[in-house]
């Protein structure tokens, strides 16, 4: 028996929207992931792009659990000697909180050609409007996201 190889024709791509309203955000950037990658299709082939596009609108009211906000850092270097930042994620998610999550997802995706490609489906909005209402996108059930009261 061959191990089975999707075709690039055979590959539909969907579009869905996630609103990542009071969503723990390790939770939800899992899921994201998940359909970015193509991993809830049975066509799925690790080598290839299998995944859909995914709209994430409400990125500002996402939630991070334990008082996590304030101890994680976020870094970023330009290579230069010395010239390492670091932010707090509450800092980040009160002036771009659409980073937030796509460094989260980021992180999740694999590394490399087929990552970077895989990422570039991902749209994150801050608030609740987003421009891909053409595309006609089903809401997204992201189940065991939503936030612990």
């Amino acid at each position: 028996m061959r191990t089975y190889s999707p075709k690039p024709s055979e590959i539909i791509r969907s579009w869905h929207v996630v609103d990542a309203e009071d969503m723990v955000l390790g939770r939800l950037a899992t899921e994201i992931a998940r359909v970015l990658r193509g991993k809830h299709r049975p066509i799925f082939a690790p080598h290839m792009d299998t995944g859909d596009h995914v709209v994430v609108v409400n990125a500002e009211k996402v939630v991070l659990t334990s008082g996590k906000a304030d101890t994680k850092m976020a870094y970023r270097h330009s290579g230069y000697p010395g010239s390492l930042r670091s932010t707090s994620y509450a800092r980040l998610l009160e002036t771009t909180p659409e980073e937030v999550l796509r460094r989260a997802v980021r992180g999740m995706l694999p590394r490399g050609t087929l990552g970077r490609q895989m990422f570039t489906k991902l749209k994150v909005y801050a608030g609740p409007q987003h421009p891909h209402s053409a595309q006609s996108p089903k809401p997204l059930a992201v189940p065991g996201a939503r936030r612990a009261s």
